[in-house]
C-alpha cells in the first residue's frame, strides 16, 4: 500500500536539518526499495521547511515505523508528521485507475 509521509519542520530548525541531512540521506538509501518519491518541501524563500515521502509499505504501522526511524525524526526536527494512505489514480502521464 502507498503512504504519504508529510513532515513539517519546527520553526527556526534549518541548521538542525542541514546538520542531520547526511544521516537522513543514508537512511533513505537503506530503505530505497519502498520509496516511490521523496524530497523537501520549500518555504517562500526556497529553503527546506519539511519533507514529503511517498512510501510503499505493507501497512500503516510499517509506514509509521519508517517515519519514526528517520534521523530527522530522531533529532526532533519535525513539528508535525502525517502518515496517510494513498490510492494512485494518475501516474507518469497515465490514468491508472
Amino acid at each position: 500500500m502507498l503512504f504519504a509521509i508529510i513532515c513539517t519542520d519546527r520553526p527556526g530548525s534549518l541548521d538542525l536539518r542541514m546538520a542531520t541531512r547526511a544521516q537522513h540521506l543514508a537512511f533513505l538509501e537503506l530503505n530505497k526499495a519502498g520509496i516511490q518519491f521523496g524530497g523537501p518541501q520549500l518555504d517562500s524563500d526556497g529553503k527546506p521547511c519539511g519533507s514529503l515521502i511517498l512510501l510503499e509499505a505493507e501497512d500503516r504501522a510499517s509506514a509509521e515505523g519508517f517515519a519514526a526511524a528517520d534521523p530527522y525524526a530522531k533529532v526532533d526536527l519535525f513539528e508535525s508528521v502525517i502518515v496517510r494512505p494513498l490510492r494512485t489514480v494518475f501516474r507518469d502521464g497515465q490514468l491508472v485507475e
